[in-house]
């Protein structure tokens, strides 16, 4: 098998930030550490990475890392775990590149994921797309759910109906991506990628989008949380993927 054919064996996952959004679970841990389902967040990240070949993770953290730390040394399955520690915020962008330089292999591309999403699509079929396109870094995109209601009317204005919360026609970053080795030092030191890294690749034509189609849910609020405990159990009463 050759090398650009492999699985994708080592991903990040950026676990740091204080969430005050989602207090008062994250007064006492790291928002990776919030239970949803009844299981960290991270656990459900760590085995979806798992199921798809994923050998070892780098978790880089700050806020309460004492807690994602201990929690982290007590698992004695899955893939193999390397915690990085931020000294200070280095912003997302910063978070992102700090996580790759603990990567086994900086010659090979990795999965990245932000912290707080909780999502089951194959891997395998976003890592073949990623390829297919040869860009640098390749997005996964999730339909927009509105939290508003919907209301149906007509020109004339009589109102037909109601709508809760629909998935609309725009396409929002998923927080999961592919990136190849020679993207990592393209990231900022300190700030956003989003605002600097991704515009400019955009702009030479090596970003893509990949639209999931599975499951996927952005954990930022106690409403998330709730909502998401109350889809997951559903969820993986049959497959996940």
């Amino acid at each position: 098998m050759s090398r650009s054919s492999e699985p994708i064996r080592q991903a990040v996952i950026l676990a740091g930030g204080q969430a005050t959004r989602l207090r008062p679970y994250t007064d006492t841990r790291p928002k990776a550490m919030v239970e949803v389902a009844d299981r960290p967040i991270i656990d459900h990240q760590l085995e979806w990475l798992a199921r798809h070949g994923v050998e070892h993770v780098v978790v880089s953290c700050g806020y309460k890392a004492e807690v994602l730390r201990e929690h982290l040394s007590g698992r004695d399955h899955g893939p193999a775990i390397s915690l990085l520690v931020e000294d200070e915020p280095l912003g997302r962008g910063g978070a992102l590149r700090f996580a790759a330089s603990g990567l086994k292999d900086d010659d090979a591309p990795y999965f990245a994921l932000n912290g707080d999403v909780l999502t089951w699509f194959p891997l395998d079929e976003f890592t073949a797309y990623h390829r297919e396109k040869g860009g640098l870094i390749t997005l996964a995109l999730a339909q927009y759910r509105t939290s508003w209601g919907i209301v149906d009317v007509t020109d004339s204005g009589l109102i037909e109906g109601f709508t809760q919360s629909p998935l609309l026609p725009f396409w929002i970053n998923a927080g999961v991506y592919v990136f190849e080795p020679d993207a990592t030092p393209l990231l900022p030191v300190r700030g956003d990628h989003e605002s600097t890294t991704f515009p400019d690749l955009a702009g030479q034509g090596r970003l893509f989008g990949y639209r999931i189609r599975g499951f996927w849910r952005g954990v930022d609020t106690v409403k998330d949380v709730k909502e998401a405990s109350e889809q997951i159990p559903e969820l993986l009463g049959g497959s996940p993927e």
